[in-house]
């Protein structure tokens, strides 16, 4: 199994940037393809962007298209999430999530978690 570790989230203006770190552990991270998930108080989780074992296949929300970017670093086991131009409705716990084969919007598909980081979004 892999492990997954998020950092990087805090508080931020409107309008502000902040990116997300998942660290892996394991020497088969890039066997993975890589999701990024966020659950807002009282909302279902929702899908927010994904990445193929070899960074050439990203899919994104359309909620955050154009403004959130993810990437892997697979030399770093370390999969980040770039978040610009940020809404108060992108407050919420964002989670890391790791499956084998094809990246997805799936939550149910990805069998390894992160314990989440929070993103706090001010007007």
């Amino acid at each position: 199994q892999v492990q997954l570790v998020e950092s990087g989230g805090g508080l931020v203006q409107a309008g502000g940037s902040l990116r997300l770190s998942c660290a892996a552990s394991g020497r088969t991270f890039s066997s993975y393809a890589m999701g990024w998930f966020r659950q807002a108080p009282g909302k279902e989780r929702e899908f927010v962007a994904s990445i193929g074992r070899n960074g050439a296949t990203t899919l994104v929300a359309a909620s955050v298209n154009g403004r959130f970017t993810i990437s892997r670093d697979n030399a770093k086991n370390t999969v980040y999430l770039y978040m610009n131009s940020l809404k108060p409705d992108d407050t919420a716990v964002y989670y890391c999530a790791a499956k084998e084969g094809v990246p997805g919007g799936s939550a149910e598909r990805y069998p390894y978690w992160g314990q989440g980081t929070q993103a706090t979004v001010s007007s």
